[in-house]
């Protein structure tokens, strides 16, 4: 399997954490905390290069 490498930005405000990646177009999720930001983001991730490459 091709590995991909993304930046991520993470943000944090009052309601927790919300995570995206700039150069994939709607890729995007929240979390309470930082490490379920990460983990979120990184499965929103597999799902959306999955799914441009189908």
């Amino acid at each position: 399997m091709k590995k991909y490498r993304f930046p991520i930005i993470v943000e944090h405000d009052d309601d927790g954490y919300y995570a995206y990646v700039p150069t994939l177009q709607g890729c995007y999720t929240q979390g309470d905390t930082y490490e379920e930001a990460m983990k979120n983001i990184r499965e929103a991730i597999k799902g959306h290069v999955a799914d441009r490459l189908s």
